[in-house]
């Protein structure tokens, strides 16, 4: 059985690369791997300090400066040293910079709410004391809903615009998610691990100097009760309602899992065909005329459940089968989703090693 060698990478303020720890051992007849913290000034030499077959990613979403730096690094890694990189280097550009995946989004003709970005400061003002109300603002980076203000006043917009161009930047939560499922046993873990605690603390603070100033998000408000979230993992499929709790779903950890519309199924093949983006959560809208409207794409996210999606009350997957949507009972979400993703990862570590093979017996005759 063949084997791959991995490096997951890390960062200073995030445990999460313990999500792709769990499965490597969970598959560590397969696999061997090294957890490099790409923070770390020595990053590039830790990475070459060992043949890996790829890297294992788990891009931040707590500030800026971390994302931009965890981007450019992960660039030279994949581009310049040519090591596969999951989720793709695309899929972790567009991830956590909402600025950026605007632009992504009308690039490529997929269809979304009004997005507009502004780093002029009188262009924003003249924006916010015109446009339709309500309007979303948003900050570049912040997941689970954090720094997204739903803006219903003409005074609220004007004022958003100023606090931004000022320095003071907009309103963002931070600390811990409130809503989150199992927050007591956290909680206890965190004090009775002193380490965890500091790092978990240096985060929150991390996250609260995050100040949004140079520019300004808007985004058309698109009234809603509910957003498809799809998620794609290879070939897999799965899909489930986030519920509305006030003016948001994202964060709220309300979910609604009937049976899905197999044609959401089909717009996000099509969307994630465009780039081979393989490990993918789209977040959907239902426009006022009936179209899906893209809202966020992220190639990590949250599960507070077990399973992503039941149909007639059972877990499982969709998938593609001779052009039809096939439903596959199963548990295929364990350990968040990472073990489906570790698996297809090796699938196309696997593909890649036979057809390199190929070319060198090609080439040997």
């Amino acid at each position: 059985m063949e084997k791959f060698v991995f490096a997951i990478l890390r960062t200073e303020f995030d445990d999460d690369y313990l999500k792709w720890e769990n499965v490597c051992r969970e598959r560590q007849d397969r696999v061997d791997w090294d957890v490099i913290d790409i923070t770390r000034t020595d990053w590039l030499e830790c990475v070459k300090a060992r043949p890996y077959d790829g890297l294992l990613a788990m891009p931040p979403g707590i500030t800026s400066a971390l994302k931009t730096m965890y981007d450019e690094r992960v660039y030279i890694l994949h581009t310049v040293l040519g090591l596969p990189v999951y989720p793709s280097m695309e899929e972790i550009q567009i991830y956590e910079n909402k600025k950026y995946l605007s632009y992504w989004l009308a690039a490529n003709g997929i269809p979304h709410p009004d997005t507009k970005v502004f780093y002029n400061r009188n262009e924003a003002l003249d924006f916010a004391a015109s446009t339709p109300l309500p309007v979303v603002g948003k900050m570049s980076v912040g997941a689970s809903g954090r720094g997204v203000s739903i803006l219903k006043t003409r005074e609220e917009a004007v004022q958003y615009v100023k606090d931004i161009f000022s320095g003071k930047g907009p309103a963002r939560s931070t600390g811990p998610n409130w809503k989150k499922k199992g927050l007591l046993k956290r909680a206890i873990r965190k004090l009775l691990k002193p380490a965890e605690l500091k790092g978990k603390l240096e985060q929150y603070r991390t996250q609260r100097s995050e100040l949004q100033r140079e520019f300004a998000i808007f985004q058309e408000f698109i009234p809603h009760d509910f957003e498809w979230r799809v998620v794609r993992i290879g070939d897999s499929f799965f899909a489930h309602k986030k519920i509305v709790r006030g003016d948001k779903a994202s964060g709220t950890l309300l979910k609604g899992y009937e049976n899905p519309p197999l044609e959401l199924f089909d717009f996000v093949k099509k969307i994630t065909d465009l780039k081979d983006f393989w490990s993918q959560s789209v977040d959907i809208f239902i426009g006022p005329d009936g179209r899906y409207l893209v809202n966020e794409m992220q190639c990590t996210f949250g599960q507070s459940d077990p399973y992503q999606m039941l149909v007639d009350g059972r877990p499982g997957r969709y998938r593609m089968r001779d052009g039809e949507w096939v439903f596959e009972p199963g548990d295929f979400n364990r350990f968040a989703s990472f073990l489906l993703r570790l698996d297809h990862f090796m699938e196309i570590l696997g593909e890649n090693r036979a057809i390199a093979a190929d070319h060198l017996a090609m080439a040997g005759k």
